[in-house]
């Protein structure tokens, strides 16, 4: 499986999307910078979590705009899987690969530590390496993670098994107190309609180590090796 990440001033998470990449393929992804217009041939592109353009406007607004993100598009458009994490998830709604939108977090403040996530649709090529119902420790950090949408829209999403993941605590059960920003329905991570696109709020590429306290994002890495190469 071939990789590119997409980097962009103020990106902070690009070193362990790559580290995360380079385990699961044995190989090292291209790093591509927002400003460049064209992307590899590749199976996988990522776009990792940080403060892209300090988060000024709104989070991810104006990396929307950076000249990559039409070629990220139109490869999305195509079929290439397109993940996203955090500030990538952001970005991804922004350019309107994924419905809804990330607000601040409902306590107003920055969030970073480990939560429980339930995997609700393991049938996808970036969950395959779960099973549905798996409970997962996997951190956060941010401080607008706190995703919306209108009732229609989050309608459709269940329907279609667009829902990848939701905070949940020890039990499954998606409780308030599981959840760490406010999300509507405990949302932690969604699919497009065609599944080739996944944007969360959680940090998959910081627990694939034991020395990081989880190994549960590897399954993720992993599971797109197996599906893509």
């Amino acid at each position: 499986m071939k990789s590119a990440i997409v980097v962009f001033p103020g990106s902070n998470r690009e070193q362990d999307a790559r580290a995360a990449l380079k385990q699961a393929t044995g190989r090292d992804p291209a790093m591509v910078w927002h400003r460049d217009t064209g992307l590899p041939d590749v199976d996988l592109i990522l776009i990792p979590g940080g403060f892209s353009y300090g988060d000024y406007l709104r989070c991810g607004a104006m990396a929307a705009h950076s000249p990559i993100m039409r070629e990220v598009a139109a490869r999305a458009q195509k079929g290439v899987a397109v993940l996203g994490v955090c500030n990538g998830f952001q970005i991804l709604t922004e350019t309107g690969l994924l419905p809804g939108v990330l607000l601040r977090n409902a306590s107003l403040k920055f969030v970073c530590r480990n939560v429980t996530l339930k995997v609700e649709n393991s049938q996808t090529l970036f969950t395959s390496g779960y099973a549905a119902g798996q409970r997962l420790s996997i951190p956060v950090a941010h401080g607008d993670g706190n995703y919306f949408a209108e009732p229609d829209t989050l309608d459709r999403l269940e329907e279609r098994g667009q829902i990848a993941f939701r905070y949940c605590d020890g039990n499954g059960e998606t409780t308030a107190a599981a959840n760490p920003n406010g999300s509507i329905r405990n949302i932690a991570g969604i699919f497009n309609e065609t599944k080739n696109v996944l944007g969360l709020m959680p940090h998959p590429e910081n627990a694939i180590e034991p020395l990081q306290g989880s190994t549960d994002g590897r399954p993720l890495f992993d599971g797109l090796v197996q599906a893509l190469s």
